[in-house]
Formats: C-alpha cells, sequence, structure tokens
C-alpha cells in the first residue's frame, strides 16, 4: 500500500510540473509569428520578460547559443520557444535577440547568444524565483536589457 501511495503521489507531481511547464511553454507568444521579449521592472532591476511579463532567464552551462537543458531540466525550466523572428519590445536590444534549434527542431529565443528559459514556479508577472538556484548542472540568472546576468538575489 505504501509503494502504491508513493507511485501515486509520484505520478501526480509529475503531471502537476508537466502542465504547468507546457502552460509556460506557451505563454511567449509563439503561436503566431515571433515571440516578443519585453522589459519589466522588479525587485532586481528592469529584467527580460515575455509578452506577458513572465521572467526570463539564462543558464550559464549552455554551450554558446546551444541549450543542454532537456528532459527534467526543460521541465522545470522551459525555453522561450518562437515560430518566427522574436521581437523586441521597448528597452530590449533588437540587435541581441536571435534564435537557436533545439533537438526537437523547435527554435528557441536567444539573447546576447544565450538561450532564455522560464522557470516553472513562476506564475505571475514580477515573480522571480528561479533566480540563483542551483540545478542541473549550475546557477539560473535573470538578464538586463544589456544582456548581462544579474548576480544577487
Amino acid at each position: 500500500m505504501k509503494h502504491s501511495i508513493k507511485l501515486l503521489t509520484a505520478f501526480t507531481t509529475f503531471a502537476f510540473v508537466a502542465s504547468i511547464a507546457a502552460t509556460l511553454a506557451g505563454a511567449g507568444g509563439a503561436t503566431t509569428g515571433g515571440a516578443k521579449v519585453d522589459l519589466a521592472k522588479s525587485r532586481l532591476g528592469r529584467i527580460l520578460v515575455d509578452s506577458k511579463g513572465i521572467t526570463l532567464y539564462d543558464f550559464p552551462p549552455d554551450k554558446g547559443t546551444t541549450s543542454v537543458c532537456y528532459g527534467a531540466c526543460a521541465a522545470l525550466w522551459p525555453p522561450l520557444i518562437t515560430k518566427g523572428k522574436p521581437i523586441a519590445g521597448p528597452g530590449v536590444r533588437a540587435s541581441l535577440l536571435g534564435t537557436t534549434k533545439r533537438k526537437d527542431g523547435k527554435l528557441e529565443v536567444t539573447y546576447n547568444a544565450h538561450p532564455l528559459y522560464y522557470f516553472v514556479s513562476d506564475r505571475k508577472p514580477g515573480q522571480t524565483t528561479g533566480q540563483g538556484v542551483e540545478q542541473f548542472g549550475g546557477p539560473w540568472w535573470v538578464i538586463t536589457a544589456a544582456g548581462k546576468e544579474i548576480h544577487r538575489g
């Protein structure tokens, strides 16, 4: 009986995380055209966010523009996917926006040559709960309009 309860709990947790990840993966406006990257005020300063104000993160272990975040990593840190050229909001440098192709063929948005990600726990504009979190081989950082990581919590 204990094994069944543990299994059910694990499955429920996985299903919850997967549903949040799917929601966030679609949150960047990737359904038609390019995903928009904006700037927003936060407790850390002005940082990159998607079109709905959800915080975007950088993962230093990525190899240049190539993402190393797949599987369990991408379930907790979904990539910002686009179906076209990313769009720079006010204050965002269009020259720093780009894309990189993921293993599944989808295009992930990059900024200053770094792939961009969401954190599954950030559900509302202004949340930065992933800031400085050490997971999957490195820390996760919010990014300024200049394309620099903010290394404080």
